[in-house]
């Protein structure tokens, strides 16, 4: 979700459809601006959550219910969009939930994949459910040879663990693998523990981090921000594909 998906195109049509749905009079630029606003706070306050409960050493909870409480919390303060608070009940809000289900892929991610998957592995290890896996490859069109959660393997993100079991179940050494990501936390996790590392850069993801630190971290470096094939995943299955990283 970030590195492979638009989860912001999706959740944010989400709730536009529902603010029109529920007679939220606002000029056109002013609603979409809006709903920008409101899906992107969400994401920020869903990394909150599950960034506490991991530092708090607090076991995994589904990602629907993470989502739930952050959009509860959201429509609860002031700002954009609060006049829902009391016109979104729960049927919209668990709608609303569910768009985080429903992702269209990045315009570089399936045929970028595609290239990858014909010399490599490519496998998928996220914090989330197993479900939520299955409807985003779903919608996205996004195939992938395995599909490892956080909630399958009961470890979290950034837990060096996670990435250990994942090698172990796969039979590979770190330093044989290479982890691509949107997100500089993943990334800094998986160079711990030998592995290679590949930043994706997406204009949803990240908002906070110097992109100059993240890229003198990384093995690899790619823009993924002009929404076009020939960035982001595509231009890492020609380095990849053409090169060995040492």
């Amino acid at each position: 979700m970030g590195t492979c998906t638009n989860w912001s195109a999706s959740v944010t049509a989400a709730i536009r459809e529902q603010c029109i749905n529920t007679s939220l009079t606002l000029p056109d630029l002013q609603l979409d601006e809006d709903s920008r606003r409101f899906a992107s706070a969400w994401r920020a306050g869903f990394f909150r959550e599950i960034h506490q409960r991991f530092l708090n050493g607090e076991t995994q909870e589904d990602i629907d219910t993470t989502h739930r409480r952050v959009l509860d919390q959201l429509l609860s303060e002031k700002g954009a969009l609060v006049n829902m608070s009391d016109v979104w009940g729960n049927d919209i809000r668990e709608k609303l939930v569910q768009s985080w289900h429903h992702q269209e892929a990045w315009p570089d991610a399936i045929a970028g994949l595609e290239r990858l998957k014909k010399n490599y592995f490519v496998v998928v290890l996220a914090n989330g459910t197993t479900r939520l896996q299955l409807d985003l490859v779903h919608s996205s069109q996004l195939t992938f040879h395995a599909l490892f959660s956080s909630q399958l393997l009961g470890l979290t993100k950034p837990d060096p663990r996670i990435y250990q079991k994942v090698l172990e179940l796969l039979n590979c050494e770190p330093k044989d693998c290479i982890m691509v990501a949107a997100h500089a936390y993943d990334l800094r996790a998986a160079a711990k523990i030998g592995m290679k590392t590949a930043y994706i850069h997406r204009t949803t993801e990240d908002p906070d981090e110097d992109m100059e630190r993240v890229r003198s971290e990384c093995d690899i470096f790619v823009s993924g921000t002009d929404g076009k094939t020939f960035c982001g995943l595509y231009e890492l299955a020609d380095i990849l594909c053409s090169t060995s990283i040492e």
